[in-house]
């Protein structure tokens, strides 16, 4: 399979490119075509698939670059699902993938396979559970997928009675046809991504697909919570357990401020650093899978313990002169800020903004109880100041997050928040919202530096 075929790869990115190196080495002639200029893409990259062999075409999509003689499209999942080479492809009867399907394909028998996603918390549980996982199995584990780790990437790696955990995203999803995870986990649904997919109920639609081709020897691990996951899971054919923060259920849940599992007390909420109710149900999911594979309590209260979280999604940076920084630069949307918001009861100075994209900011206003102040920042300051305004918040506003971060310091306190978590894309000043995250991160080294003298 997927030896001596011609094959078209539409889109470079990571896994554009380990799937064409992946490709070439079997044989198969690849043509890999990116509509940026290529003086905005890896020049490395590039010139190492040259020297591979393979034709790459950049800048544009020629209506005569692909045809029926390929055997199969392999489509970056950042790809839009209307692109026109999609859907020449469909009336042609080439088989549209993406490189996750590809080397889902080529896996060795009897390797178990964890799939993770959900609308919020995937790569913190997805990293969790990883790091559980290989503290219990060491080489024998493996990280892939969303997370930045192609799936082809450790093709050569994985061997038969490996493990594999994987974020998955909608974006994944939708080109996976054959995919089948041993274990599947759905964090929680929200609307999201509907510029991509359309509209929500589609989004539900391809989120439901990780348990598409599960039976009942498959495991389904879902947030009982979350209506939505509830109502898109209930024809599945997997055997579901549940775990909820709320409820004392038949599955993992809360009691007296521990974990347990069914009856098993596993850890107590104490030992998770990370703050907020959706980072517990995260570790509870993390917990599911580990019990899953047979990993004791000791093992997974260890890890836990010293988990601090994925960089740049509610991240906690340092503490300088009693107020704690968290950086959650990763919340480019509404819902993401809403679940910052809900995670301290301490007093919260709240940086807010960045690309103007119509963002409802009145969608904040039931979360924004313990904010003492708003920092406005980025194309779209002047509403936040507006907003801020009108539901009597202190509210400052500044282009630039340097100008503001200074500010924040100036109004806070001893036993304060000082959050970054903006509700709003970076791409008004920013390649990608981590340098956004990475400069916050440097104010607070370079703060905690001044006091020091």
């Amino acid at each position: 399979m997927f030896k001596d075929n011609k094959i078209f790869i539409l889109g470079l990115a990571r896994s554009g490119y380990q799937a064409a190196k992946f490709l070439v080495e079997r044989g198969n002639r690849v043509v890999l075509n990116d509509g940026k200029d290529e003086d905005n893409l890896d020049s490395t990259q590039i010139e190492e698939l040259k020297g591979l062999g393979v034709e790459v075409v950049f800048g544009s999509h020629p209506d005569d670059l692909f045809d029926d003689s390929f055997d199969y499209l392999i489509k970056n999942p950042g790809v839009p699902i209307d692109h026109k080479y999609v859907l020449k492809a469909k009336e042609l009867g080439i088989e549209v993938i993406n490189e996750v399907e590809m080397a889902y394909r080529l896996l060795p028998d009897d390797v178990t396979l964890i799939g993770i996603t959900g609308t919020n918390g995937k790569t913190t549980t997805t990293t969790l559970t990883y790091e559980i996982v290989k503290t219990a199995y060491k080489d024998r584990a493996f990280l892939a997928g969303n997370i930045g780790y192609p799936l082809c990437s450790i093709l050569n790696e994985v061997k038969s009675g490996d493990i594999i955990v994987m974020e998955v995203s909608c974006q994944q999803l939708e080109n996976l046809d054959k995919f089948k995870p041993n274990i599947a986990v759905m964090t929680n649904l929200s609307p999201a991504h509907i510029d991509f997919l359309k509209s929500y109920d589609n989004y539900k639609r391809v989120k439901t697909k990780l348990f598409k081709n599960q039976d009942s020897r498959d495991v389904a691990i879902l947030n009982i919570e979350n209506d939505d996951v509830m109502n898109s899971t209930k024809d599945i054919k997997s055997t579901t357990k549940y775990f909820s923060s709320r409820s004392e259920i038949n599955g993992c849940y809360l009691r007296e401020g521990s974990i347990y599992y069914y009856e098993d007390r596993v850890l107590d909420i104490s030992d998770i650093f990370i703050a907020g109710r959706h980072n517990i149900e995260n570790v509870m999911a993390a917990v599911m899978v580990a019990k899953e594979l047979n990993i004791d309590n000791e093992t997974i209260t260890s890890v836990v313990r010293e988990f601090r979280g994925v960089e740049h999604r509610l991240e906690y940076v340092d503490t300088v002169n009693g107020r704690m920084f968290y950086n959650d630069t990763e919340a480019t949307n509404i819902k993401c800020t809403q679940i910052a918001l809900s995670s301290f009861e301490r007093p919260i100075v709240l940086i807010l903004g960045g690309l103007e994209r119509g963002q409802d900011f009145d969608e904040l206003t039931p979360y924004i109880t313990n904010v003492k102040c708003i920092v406005g920042i980025g194309q779209c300051r002047n509403r936040v100041l507006e907003y801020g305004s009108r539901i009597n918040i202190p509210t400052y506003s500044y282009e630039f997050l340097s100008d503001g971060f200074n500010k924040c310091y100036e109004v806070s306190n001893e036993g304060d928040v000082i959050l970054l978590s903006p509700a709003s894309a970076s791409w008004d000043q920013y390649k990608e919202c981590e340098i956004r995250g990475a400069e916050f991160k440097k104010k607070v080294e370079e703060l905690k530096n001044d006091q020091e003298f």
